[in-house]
């Protein structure tokens, strides 16, 4: 077994000064002596050669395991985990940051009598994890509070050795940091054909997860996790400098490889964005007033995630949680579990982490379960939380009065092998409607209404229930017909009120995923990627307020 020092574990390299596109790619970035390759890739291809082969993983698990249970745990787990991040940002031809990190280590987790203990370490010994199984016991121990109520889990399954993959075809950190750069030089250079257009941002972040489990259940499980996302934004600006407009966020995160970002043709899409950014300079300021909100998949997913996805978390429900999203306005669960209305009857909110290629797609939770597909909001009527085996135990009320079991829906995550787990949003989305129908029709049956693409800015207060959201791109429709692009544009509305305004949806050839590729939470903080599904859908009768008005 390998004894490394404990500062050979976690690797962190930034190149920041603003490189030029013929330095950066005169400098060979993946030769062994290139600038980038030496600061940067060299530490991520050392740490890979320390990583301990799989045969001695499982051992150091159960090794944990054991010990853990020896000592008294009703229930232990232990996740050895190597978390490996990557962003290349470029302006115009410039490389302006390359950020690559990777850290790997164990985290143990132990219930005795009741209580919880955690402790981590970057020693993959048996010396190193018998010390963290000691401080986690330790910790159970402290930490327990005479006559508080002790923890109680749904039950456990028991999996055996398993495996699973995310959907990827092309690991990205099989991909040249070089060809990578020239990717985004190229798309950088069509938008900047674009007249108007002075500035262009774009970047490339790429996640991949290695992560080994074990429990006292009697699962071994191993996984292997990537996420990739393009954030990118063109700038123009009129001739007399009076205005400028901005078009981004126009490809979605995904949990896919390097074989995604290809299939996206950035730069075909970087000129049409660059044209729609020059548009938006010509584009009417939106007059206030009501109308019907037509909003697409890239647009509503992000209601979704403010609106539903934070309030169906059940520790924010119970009060557990209120970090960086607020409590919940569906609480508490005995009174709008079955009877509060949060949308029309053609509202179907389902979590799951089964949807191929969305972010929070997973085989099994961090704490051994395989999650489930489950209905959080049933034709408009509330319907479930988002749980974990500690939370799943407080509606064993309504699981009964269902006659369904009391089991966890598996979300729970750590976003690091430091980092306790906790619960998680899995992937929350809008199931489409009966009819095939699309974005076309709805924009033929609408006679005074807006088209909303992509996120833009948005507020949303600590209940999710008042909330104001902008767009990217948005279009006017007049007579069931689109008649030109409006600027300044945000509706307003109140939860229910606003999805209780839904009454047309697309059908199931409309469905897309957005997503969100860094979630807060917790504290200290965890970040998370999570998508949202969704199809079209028109919203009757919004206040949509001016942006751009100055008095």
């Amino acid at each position: 077994m390998l004894n490394i020092p404990w500062n050979s574990r976690d690797h962190k390299r930034s190149f920041v000064a603003m490189t030029k596109r013929r330095d950066f790619l005169k400098s060979g970035a993946v030769a062994a002596g290139a600038i980038v390759a030496s600061r940067l890739l060299r530490p991520a291809d050392a740490l890979a050669s320390l990583v301990p082969e799989s045969a001695d993983i499982e051992k150091l698990l159960l090794q944990a395991v054991d010990a853990m249970r020896s000592a008294g745990a009703s229930f232990a787990d232990a996740r050895i985990g190597r978390y490996r991040r990557q962003t290349i940002s470029t302006r115009e031809q410039q490389i302006v940051n390359v950020v690559d990190t990777d850290t790997i280590g164990i985290g143990v987790r132990a219930l005795v009598r009741g209580t919880w203990g955690f402790a981590g370490t970057r020693d993959l010994t048996p010396d190193g994890v018998s010390k963290a199984v000691r401080e986690a016991i330790a910790i159970a121990k402290a930490n327990r509070i005479p006559g508080a109520e002790p923890v109680a889990l749904a039950p456990g399954e028991k999996h055996g050795r398993v495996s699973w993959k995310s959907a990827y075809a092309t690991d990205p950190w099989d991909v040249a940091l070089e060809e990578k750069a020239q990717l985004l030089f190229k798309a950088n250079a069509e938008a900047l054909k674009v007249p108007s257009v002075r500035f262009v941002q774009g970047s490339m972040s790429f996640v991949k997860e290695e992560k080994h489990y074990a429990n006292t259940d009697g699962s071994i499980i191993s996984q292997t996790i990537i996420r990739s996302d393009l954030p990118y934004t063109v700038t123009a600006v009129a001739p007399d400098n009076s205005d400028s407009q901005s078009r981004g966020n126009g490809v979605q995160p995904m949990g896919r490889g390097y074989e995604y970002v290809l299939e996206q043709d950035l730069p075909t899409k970087a000129r049409y964005w660059g044209e729609q950014a020059a548009e938006k300079l010509k584009a009417k300021s939106v007059e206030a007033g009501v109308y019907d909100m037509i909003l697409t998949p890239s647009n509503l997913f992000l209601t979704i995630h403010e609106s539903l996805g934070h309030s169906t978390e059940l520790d924010r429900a119970l009060g557990h949680e209120a970090n960086m999203a607020g409590t919940s306005f569906l609480a508490p669960p005995r009174e709008k579990l079955g009877t509060f209305r949060v949308g029309s009857d053609i509202m179907n909110i389902q979590g799951d982490r089964s949807q191929p290629g969305a972010c929070a797609t997973i085989g099994y939770d961090d704490d051994g379960i395989k999650p489930d597909d489950f209905l959080l909001i049933k034709n408009g009527i509330f319907n479930d939380y988002q749980t974990t085996r500690e939370l799943a135990p407080t509606l064993d009320w309504w699981y009964k009065k269902q006659g369904r079991p009391t089991r966890s829906h598996g979300n729970c995550h750590a976003d690091s092998w430091n980092s306790v787990q906790f619960q998680r949003m899995p992937n929350v989305s809008l199931l489409p409607g009966d009819k095939d129908i699309g974005l076309n029709d709805i924009v033929a049956a609408t006679d005074k209404g807006i088209v909303m693409y992509s996120r833009g800015t948005y507020s949303i207060d600590q209940q999710r229930y008042n909330a104001q959201f902008g767009a990217q791109v948005c279009y006017e429709v007049r007579g069931g017909k689109i008649v030109g692009q409006l600027k300044d544009v945000a509706y307003q509305m109140r939860t229910p009120d606003f999805w209780g305004s839904m009454d047309m949806i697309g059908g199931k050839n409309s469905y897309e995923l957005g997503a969100t590729f860094s979630d807060g939470k917790g504290e200290p903080g965890q970040t998370s990627a999570v998508s949202h599904g969704c199809v079209p859908s028109r919203f009757k009768n919004l206040t949509v307020i001016n942006t751009g008005r100055t008095r």
